[in-house]
């Protein structure tokens, strides 16, 4: 048995198949290449048999993945078992697995396939040995094992074992199992299939009652030695067992598990990203290991604690997985020292600000908004005291022209101060005029680099929120808008923005006329 755990990644078969739409060729070769950076060892490359489409896919994967072994997908039937070989047998590794499959559960073998077991092995064994024609390495999957009787299980694994099949995998393809249920699956297996030291044992876990990598572990802790996941855990229905969960997991559970991987953990973050952007489905931010929360403190005592020693609430560090730092936000649940703290990395020494007055004004301000960032912070230690009032652009006018054959044209009035200024714009669209007509009167070259909209309540008068990300000499701004109308609360964010922009610029020539006079003085 091997004392280090083979990682079967399936993004590309399994995966895929969650997606709205199927990936090109090339989006499919540099999802590839990324899983054989991170260090997969065998790569589940698409179904082959399935389009011309997908096998093409797989034999150009084929012929670039040179560290990981590619594998195709093929059910016990001799023509899916040729695809899978014409697609792979020019592969740059120099070998390759056919993955073949065959349901085995009363459901499927009596609904579905409508046989009996006896012929379900006969299909399993020749479709081994078919395999065993072109490669070595043969896996074969009995499908829907956690419903499968052990029985039929038992006598499934030793025929396919006989016939050559190099891997077998267990999978509880509809997530129906518990981890107790499951581990003694893969224990009785060892225990009643005679052969059973010739094959090593993987284990395929759907999510469909959310324990996947529960179960998967599960099963490592009864002999398994490979188990099949998929980056950020996509798949049929609720997806799969998700690959950096179990990485990690083998990684900070080493002296329980103690089961290498050839993973590089530090190219997780980049790999999960890059599957979340190319397959169009986002990260959910609670995520295990991946989610922009997963190393992100809210909590005064989770703050403190991570300042005085990260452990105390990370049992892994975010450099690990590829992220640079965590994040503490600040909100109305951080305490004093994550202030003290914050106001320490952007510059500030303790003398130049009182930290009761600032953390207050703070409470206040992030009971209003709800986050504050870096900039407010800064604002409040110069202002200390920064409320709505204090905001020196106020919106008191806004006409906009827009439609199919019009150029969009925009009219916006500011009350500056004490100043009302109105400009006008025309632009690509309404929200581009929009943003020259503030631009042009807060002299403010502001550039936007994220814009999204949410719709806060239901039906036809629902609020809209418009929530941006602005950059303006090298910084960044964060701007929110609330309105019934989505145009007008493009326009709020913007001057959200513009206000933030000016206090940032109020603050550094502060402190430039604070050096200024400290220079003098020497």
């Amino acid at each position: 048995m091997t004392e280090q755990l083979i990682i079967f990644d399936t993004t590309l078969r399994d995966g895929e198949q969650a997606l709205q739409a199927s990936l090109t060729a090339k989006e499919k070769l540099q999802i590839a290449l990324a899983i054989e950076r991170l260090g997969v060892d065998i790569i589940e490359a698409g179904f082959p048999v399935s389009s011309p489409g997908d096998l093409e896919s797989v034999r150009l994967i084929g012929q670039h993945v040179k560290n990981s072994r590619i594998a195709g997908l093929s059910r016990a039937v001799d023509g899916d078992i040729d695809a899978v070989h014409e697609a792979l047998k020019d592969a740059v590794a120099g070998s390759f697995r056919i993955h073949t499959f065959i349901a085995t559960s009363d459901i499927h073998v009596e609904n579905k396939l409508r046989m009996d077991i006896n012929q379900v092995i006969d299909m399993a064994t020749r479709a081994v040995k078919r395999a065993r024609n072109y490669t070595d390495d043969v896996e074969f999957s009995c499908e829907d094992a956690g419903r499968t009787p052990i029985d039929n299980l038992c006598r499934t694994v030793e025929a396919a074992i006989t016939a050559g099949a190099t891997t077998i995998n267990i999978p509880d393809t509809v997530g129906y199992t518990i981890p107790s249920e499951f581990g003694a699956i893969i224990e009785q297996l060892f225990n009643r299939v005679p052969n059973i030291d010739k094959a090593i044992i993987s284990v395929h876990c759907h999510d469909d009652l959310g324990l996947s990598v529960a179960n998967s572990i599960a099963a490592v802790q009864a002999g398994a030695r490979q188990i099949e996941c998929t980056v950020n855990g996509i798949g049929e229905r609720a997806g799969n067992c998700s690959l950096e969960e179990v990485a990690m997991i083998m990684r900070t559970r080493k002296d329980l598990l103690n089961l290498p991987t050839n993973i590089i953990t530090k190219e997780i973050h980049r790999t999960s990203q890059l599957v979340a952007n190319l397959c169009n489905m986002p990260i959910q931010s609670n995520k295990a290991v991946v989610g922009s929360n997963a190393f992100s403190h809210s909590s005064g005592i989770h703050q403190d604690g991570v300042l005085k020693s990260q452990n105390t609430y990370e049992i892994m560090t975010p450099e690990s997985v590829g992220i640079k730092t965590n994040n503490l936000n600040l909100t109305s649940r951080s305490g004093r020292h994550v202030i003290k703290h914050r106001m320490a990395e952007l510059g500030y020494d303790e003398a130049e600000y009182n930290l009761e007055n600032l953390y207050q004004s703070f409470l206040r301000l992030a009971d209003k908004k709800g986050q504050v960032f870096d900039y407010d912070l800064e604002a409040l230690s110069l202002f200390n005291n920064l409320s709505e009032q204090d905001d020196y652009y106020e919106m008191t006018g806004l006409n906009v022209l827009s439609g199919t054959e019009k150029i969009s044209t925009a009219t916006v009035t500011l009350q500056c101060g004490d100043n009302e200024v109105t400009e006008a714009a025309i632009g690509n669209g309404p929200i581009n005029s929009i943003c020259r007509c503030i631009s042009r009167i807060t002299g403010f070259d502001i550039e936007i680099k994220d814009f999204k909209v949410a719709s806060t309540s239901t039906g036809m008068d629902a609020l809209g929120q418009v929530s941006i990300v602005a950059t303006y000499e090298g910084r960044t701004f964060h701007g929110m808008g609330l309105a019934t109308d989505i145009i007008l609360s493009s326009a709020r964010a913007m001057v959200h923005v513009a206000n933030e922009v000016r206090r940032s610029n109020q603050v550094a020539e502060h402190k430039q006329q604070s050096q200024s006079v400290d220079k003098s003085a020497v």
